[in-house]
């Protein structure tokens, strides 16, 4: 993935204030010029595009550095005269993949702003949480223009990533209360909080925040439903393929896991000084101890005191508007990544059938025959695995929140030609559906940003059509707009999805029954 190339241009004003300390004293938030806001930090100068007024690199919490590593985080510090906002700050750490570029700055905790140059506000706001594992991403390849054209104020953040976000161990809970971990979390907290107190001044609308994302963002936004630590920040929830699991590690796991990275990374007598002071590519270097073979989040107790699943049956989360969705071939990317690349080619019939023996043991033969070699064993392997994995833990989460009351709308977005904009060899029968195939279509720049291939003109219509109902969910909770096909609220009676397809997008009731629900998740 490549950062947008676009930077913005500075106001004139900004760039007459940077010609010297003197002028900046006398540069200040006067309101007359619309790129110039007043934050509870200091003055921020953004610039225009054709579509927006954008405000980039905000430091919504300080630096997660020395002392405040595997801290909590803590607020900005203030500052004098004018800040630029013309310019992306450095997002967190992680390696170059296919999911991020590569960042080794741990000052990181900065989000962007782009609002309406036109209409009456207060603008709606929508919160975007990158995925990417918990382990990649950064909130500057998204390209906000076409749900800003829909009257709608966009944020995206970065947020700690990896065991710098994750990493639970007995020595951090100690002098943080007995609980540690879940980081990141705590600063999509953070981040929302600044937009609750800033928001106002971009023209945006405090009491209307929308809090959406893909993946480990859409993780991230069902983990902002349940925590308590994040009760009256948001008012909605767009949930994208983030159902990927419904349940947690607990404190002691995940803080064994940690005990075993201080080890491995050379703190013998696991301290919290040591993890501290060490280098940040030795953190790096052990950074598979934390999360490779282990769920992120932690179930803490304090930011998660329960699981996704326990959360949602009790009634014990925030409860807000939902739409939860997820696509109809999920895993056939990831399935590229892990085997394909590694083969050079795609599985073949023995290796799928002793991959499925592998991982389910004695519920293999069932397996098999429920999901027969009939296109290709990858293709069946990846349904396999989009049902036990995404789409039925999808629809659970959808029939918890929905028993309690809560207003439910469930999609299935299933484009089976959606462009590949990722780096990954090519199958005989392409990958339908797949793991973030829908973002484009949300996102509508991100084909082109990340070299896929242009949409069809149906393709481009059914773009426009995802564009608005998702705008007009974070105006009213209610995402049925005029000129699109009405999409019934899911009831745990009714089982109705959307299909999002360019061919038709229509209600249907089959999604359980073609995705073998009753199998990954009996009773719902």
């Amino acid at each position: 993935m490549h950062p947008f190339a676009s930077r913005g241009i500075p106001s004139p004003r900004l760039l007459l204030c940077g010609l010297a300390a003197a002028v900046l004293t006398a540069c200040g938030g006067s309101g007359d010029d619309p790129n110039s806001i007043t934050t509870d930090q200091g003055v921020v100068v953004g610039s225009e595009t054709a579509g927006y007024r954008q405000f980039l690199g905000i430091p919504y919490a300080a630096a997660p550095t020395g002392a405040l590593r595997w801290q909590p985080p803590q607020p900005a510090a203030a500052w004098a005269g004018e800040r630029a906002a013309t310019q992306f700050a450095p997002h967190c750490p992680q390696p170059a993949t296919p999911f991020g570029t590569a960042s080794t700055s741990e000052d990181c905790l900065y989000l962007n702003v782009y609002t309406p140059k036109t209409g009456k506000g207060p603008f709606p706001v929508m919160f975007w949480i990158h995925g990417g594992a918990l382990i990649y991403g950064e909130s500057n390849e998204y390209d906000p223009t076409a749900l800003v054209s829909q009257g709608v104020a966009v944020v995206t953040i970065n947020y700690r990533l990896g065991p710098l976000g994750f990493l639970a161990h007995a020595a951090l809970s100690a002098e943080q209360g007995g609980a540690s971990g879940n980081y990141g979390l705590m600063d999509q907290q953070a981040a929302l909080r600044w937009v609750k107190a800033n928001i106002a001044a971009f023209g945006g609308d405090p009491a209307n925040v929308t809090v959406f994302g893909e993946s480990a963002g859409g993780l991230s936004t069902h983990s902002q439903l349940v925590s308590p630590l994040a009760a009256g920040l948001f008012h909605k929830a767009i949930v994208q393929s983030g159902a990927y699991t419904l349940t947690l590690p607990t404190l002691a796991q995940a803080e064994a896991i940690g005990e075993g990275f201080a080890a491995d990374a050379g703190c013998t007598d696991q301290s919290a000084t040591c993890l501290r002071a060490l280098p940040l590519d030795t953190v790096m270097a052990h950074a598979a101890k934390v999360h490779g073979g282990s769920q992120l989040p932690t179930e803490d107790g304090k930011v998660l005191p329960a699981s996704y699943a326990q959360a949602f049956a009790s009634g014990s989360f925030n409860k807000v508007p939902v739409i939860e969705g997820s696509n109809q071939h999920e895993y056939s990317m990831l399935s590229a990544f892990v085997t394909d690349t590694v083969l050079g080619r795609e599985i073949n019939a023995s290796e799928y059938e002793s991959t499925v023996r592998a991982q389910f043991g004695a519920l293999a033969d069932a397996l098999l025959a429920l999901y027969p070699v009939t296109i290709t064993p990858a293709w069946a392997y990846d349904s396999l695995l989009t049902d036990a994995g995404f789409a039925c833990n999808g629809r659970k989460a959808a029939q918890l929140i929905a028993a309690q009351g809560q207003p439910v709308y469930a999609y299935e977005f299933a484009d089976a030609d959606a462009p590949m904009v990722f780096d990954v060899p090519a199958r005989v029968n392409g990958f339908g559906a797949y793991h973030a195939s829908e973002i484009q279509y949300v996102w509508p720049k991100q084909q082109t940003i990340y070299h896929g291939a242009p949409f069809t003109a149906a393709q481009t219509d059914l773009s426009a059509r995802m564009v608005a109902y998702w705008a007009q969910f974070a105006k009213t909770g209610n995402p049925n707009v005029a000129g699109n096909p009405n999409w019934p609220a899911y009831t745990q009676a009714n089982d109705t999805y959307l299909t999002l397809a360019p061919s038709a997008i229509a209600p249907s009731t089959t999604f359980g029954a073609e995705h073998q629900c009753a199998v990954w998740t009996p009773g719902v």
